[in-house]
């Protein structure tokens, strides 16, 4: 195997496009690798280990899967068979005999959809969504997408397209019916947590243009800085941004990761670096490896708003290179978390592409860890101030989380957790 190089993002979240799905989700620092070896399928009926590459050291391993592809070629009353196609069903069993749904196989075709940079405009409802079981789940909509405006949430789980069951079809499949031209309209019947009955929406496609980094001037001289995804751009975009806004000697600032569904491990890195000290040891995050070993993340030198009073808003479409951001700055006590449990997205992939152009596999090799070694994959990360987000508050375009950030930081009663202040008395 060629040696990893840093910097590639990865994961089962995506974009539901027309054009093109973004992996955007798990923060991880490895780039792509090519894997080597003999490690052939074989291609024709009786075909042999002796003829398939098959080390000599996995002969006996492999015999039964040798016998089974001969029986198929043999005995299936379908002729001719696709070999590629049985390959790549082999390939992906075998990802998800691991039981971790983040270790994948990726087809070419599928390969190509999830490589597509989120550099342009896209075509869709515009959702982060990834596999839940049988069907797709929301993590997050893409602010100012129809999915948005529609009302769909996170944590939503599409059950129908077009009134069409969408069991046992593959993400690809079900991800290409819901995705389509702006100007279209979709029919999804989604499951909502808490509620009996299905949800019906008809959502029409538009064309999708994502921000890296939004901002604006709140109440009382408060900066707010929005950081919609950690990509390649982001770095700059929000340091320029943050310089910006510094220049009017903002009271306190306010960074919303809220519906952030990752990115660059590197790119979280220098956004939190921009609010917490340089110094020796001080980190940001640690990759942890099956064997124990530890790969740390240290904080960067000349951050812009190391000592403006800060809140960070978070959400459950909060996730990995979100959590990074959130999980250094509470574990340094820089800042205070408002809003709700995270995703909890605490793994780490590293991919390959397979020889001969035939997709990807994608492999989880490490957790990652917050400063202090919380690990918080599947449990995310608990806000210091709990604030809901309600379905009520939506409809009357109220953010009772905002307003708790700049009570905060406006000298609210809440800058620490209720629990500080009220001690039972034994």
């Amino acid at each position: 195997m060629n040696q990893l190089v840093k910097n590639l993002l990865t994961c089962g979240l995506v974009v539901v496009t027309s054009l093109a799905l973004f992996a955007g989700g798990t923060a991880t620092g490895y780039a792509v690798a090519r894997l080597g070896g003999d490690f052939g399928i074989g291609g024709v009926s009786g075909a042999s280990p002796e003829g398939s590459g098959t080390p000599a050291e996995l002969q006996t391993t492999f015999e039964p899967f040798w016998q089974a592809w001969r029986i198929v070629h043999d005995n299936y009353y379908e002729q001719p068979l696709d070999d590629t196609q049985l390959m790549q069903g082999a390939i992906r069993g075998m990802t998800e005999s691991l039981g971790d749904p983040a270790t994948s196989y990726l087809t070419p075709e599928e390969y190509a959809i999830f490589a597509t940079n989120l550099s342009g405009d896209f075509e869709g409802i515009g959702a982060y969504v990834e596999m839940a079981g049988d069907y797709l789940r929301i993590v997050s909509p893409i602010p100012g997408s129809p999915a948005e405006a529609e009302g769909i949430l996170p944590g939503d789980l599409i059950i129908m397209v077009d009134r069409e069951d969408i069991a046992g079809q593959s993400e690809v499949e079900i991800i290409g019916k819901v995705r389509g031209p702006a100007g279209s309209t979709v029919h999804l019947t989604i499951q909502r947590e808490g509620k009996t009955d299905f949800l019906e929406f008809d959502v029409t496609r538009a064309k999708i243009v994502i921000s890296s980094v939004e901002s604006k001037v709140l109440e009382g001289g408060i900066a707010y800085i929005k950081v919609n995804d950690f990509g390649a751009r982001t770095p700059k975009e929000f340091r320029d941004t943050l310089r910006t806004l510094l220049n009017d000697n903002p009271t306190g600032l306010v960074l919303d990761l809220r519906g952030n569904p990752g990115g660059y491990l590197n790119t979280a890195v220098e956004v939190a670096s921009q609010f917490l000290k340089a110094g020796p040891n001080k980190l940001v995050l640690r990759e942890r490896f099956g064997d124990g070993r530890e790969e740390t993340y240290t904080v960067q030198s000349g951050g812009l708003a190391t000592d403006i009073p800060l809140v960070v808003l978070i959400d459950k479409g909060s996730a990995s290179a979100s959590e990074i951001v959130a999980g250094a700055i509470q574990d340094h006590g820089r800042g205070t978390l408002v809003g709700e449990t995270s995703y909890g997205k605490g793994s780490v992939q590293a991919t390959h592409n397979l020889d001969n152009h035939q997709g990807e596999v994608k492999v989880t090799i490490a957790r990652w860890l917050t400063p202090d070694g919380r690990s918080i994959h599947e449990l995310g990360i608990t806000p210091d101030v709990e604030v809901l987000l309600t379905e009520e508050d939506r409809a009357a375009e109220l953010d009772p989380q905002l307003d708790k950030a700049i009570e905060i930081l406006s000298g609210g009663a809440y800058a620490v957790p209720l629990e500080v202040f009220f001690v039972p008395i034994r």
